[in-house]
């Protein structure tokens, strides 16, 4: 696949400092903005059937897919939230998302395992 330099260029726009507008919608809006951003919500359809929790970008006039990759962050704008696609799905990045401290690679000292001393 080719890409243009116009193209790559778009797509780099799209991406660079990723915040999205919104991660629930499944249809696509009616009046979008240039540089408008959204992760598709899943069961979509219209122009994003097949596009589920990947981003949508309307540019050009136009709709254009970016399958996300693990690692990518994505600020989402109507939830105030930062959220990280772990390779199946966008996974939020707060304590009450996580629900545990482990989730962050991290324990509190006050609930590490200590082991006991052998009589």
């Amino acid at each position: 696949m080719h890409v243009t330099h116009n193209e790559a260029l778009r797509i780099l726009d799209g991406l660079v400092q990723l915040s999205v507008l919104d991660r629930d919608l499944t249809t696509p809006p009616g009046s979008p903005a240039e540089g408008d951003r959204y992760i598709v919500g899943s069961g979509a359809t219209g122009d994003w059937a097949g596009w589920d929790l990947n981003i949508a970008l309307w540019t050009d006039g136009a709709w254009l897919r970016l399958p996300p990759r693990t690692g990518w962050r994505a600020w989402v704008e109507d939830e105030g939230l930062l959220l990280v696609y772990d390779g199946a799905g966008w996974v939020g990045t707060t304590p009450a998302a996580c629900r545990t401290w482990r989730c962050w690679g991290w324990v509190p000292r006050r609930m590490r395992r200590t082991r006991s001393r052998p009589s």
